[in-house]
Order: C-alpha cells, then structure tokens, then sequence
C-alpha cells in the first residue's frame, strides 16, 4: 500500500524551476519537461534582459508545462504561489549573475539573488514543514564557483573557503549560506551545486563566447 501512494505522489509531481526563460534555465525546462512526462513543470521567470520565451517554443504546448511570469523578489506572490501549486521541489536558477553590472549596481544583486531566494525558502518551508514525509522533496539551490574567489593554481574543492571577489559572487555566497541555514534551522531538504563557466545555445550574448563570436561575425 505504501509503494502505491508513494507512486502516486511521484506520478503528480509538481516541480518549480526559477529563472526557466534563462540561459542554463531552458536547458533545465526543456530537459525535464520531454524527459518526465509524468511531472508537471511550473517555469516561473520574471523575463529580463536575459530571459526570452523563444527558448522554450519546443515544449510551450506541452501538457505538462506551464509559464509563471513573476519577480521572486515579490514575496507576498511568491508565497501564494507555493500555496496556490504546493510545489513538490524546487530547482531555483533565477539569479543576476553578470559580474560587471554586479559592480555598477550591487544592490539589484542583492536584492534578487539573497531576498529573492528567501522568499523562495520560505515558500517551500511554509508548504513542506507537517508533510515532509509524503514525497522525497528537494530544494535545489544553483550557485556558482565564484563563491571561492580566484585561484592562480591547482583548482577548487567543495572544502575550499568561501572568498567571493564581485558584488555578483558575493550575494551569490550570501544566498548559499542562507540555504544551509534553513536546512540547519527548520530541516528543509536542500542541494546546493556550483557549477563553473557555462556555454551553448541560447547563451545570452553579453558573455564572453557569445560575445566574440558575434563580433567576429560582424569583423
């Protein structure tokens, strides 16, 4: 009986990815919507600069997609939401993560990547904490290796001190702290990966391949 109702959860799974109309953020989408046809992928963007629904056009019609237009920094919404879907986990990618405009202007980067993912903490707390024990759920938090700073030799480990050099590696850094500490504090499950310099399709162009690609192309 047990292996039925855990299947039956499993079956209906609802996943929150943040920041899907992103770079790595339509990878995931896309990703997860052809390959788990069984759970349903809630895409929740606020659609900057950077994120653009052309990326998805290959699974938009999908029925087990759908798009949530929505700042994480907007926390009152943020919070009904995970009360209106009762998501089963969380993939949060949504994040200002371009260093230069981290220097000329800090506090946007604070602002999303520490509020923005507090509010997303606490959504997932408010939902998970009398029914942990229904689903294996998962808040997975993205950061990035620029959390540890520079290194002039040899190379990172998940051991390696935190030494954040930029305003954008220092929310970042902020934000996994938080993570770690929800987990500590109210035993939220969490995952925290971070990963070095990605490239590939659907690369914003103020990045460095991007960048030197299209510029070549118009010598």
């Amino acid at each position: 009986m047990r292996e039925n109702t855990k299947f039956i959860f499993e079956f209906s799974m609802k996943l929150l990815i943040t920041g899907g109309a992103g770079f790595i953020g339509s990878h995931v989408v896309r990703y997860f919507v052809k390959k788990y046809s069984n759970y349903h992928i809630y895409n929740l963007d606020k659609l900057t600069y950077a994120g653009n629904l052309e990326n998805l056009r290959e699974v938009e019609n999908l029925p087990n997609y759908s798009f949530i237009k929505e700042d994480i920094c907007n926390r009152k919404e943020i919070l009904e939401l995970f009360e209106k879907y009762k998501f089963d986990g969380v993939i949060h990618l949504a994040a200002e993560s371009h260093v230069d405009r981290s220097i000329t202007n800090p506090l946007e980067f604070l602002n999303t990547n520490i509020f923005g993912t507090v509010n997303l903490l606490d959504g997932a707390r408010n939902i998970w904490k009398n029914n942990q024990n229904e689903i294996r759920r998962i808040f997975h938090h993205v950061s990035t290796d620029e959390v540890y700073g520079s290194v002039l030799e040899g190379s990172f480990t998940e051991e390696s001190p935190i030494r954040p050099n930029s305003p954008y590696a220092a929310s970042k850094a902020g934000a996994d702290h938080l993570v770690k500490a929800y987990h500590v504090t109210y035993r939220l499950p969490v995952l925290i990966t971070r990963s070095s310099n990605n490239f590939g399709p659907y690369q914003y162009p103020e990045k460095l391949i991007p960048l030197f690609i299209m510029n070549a192309m118009e010598n």
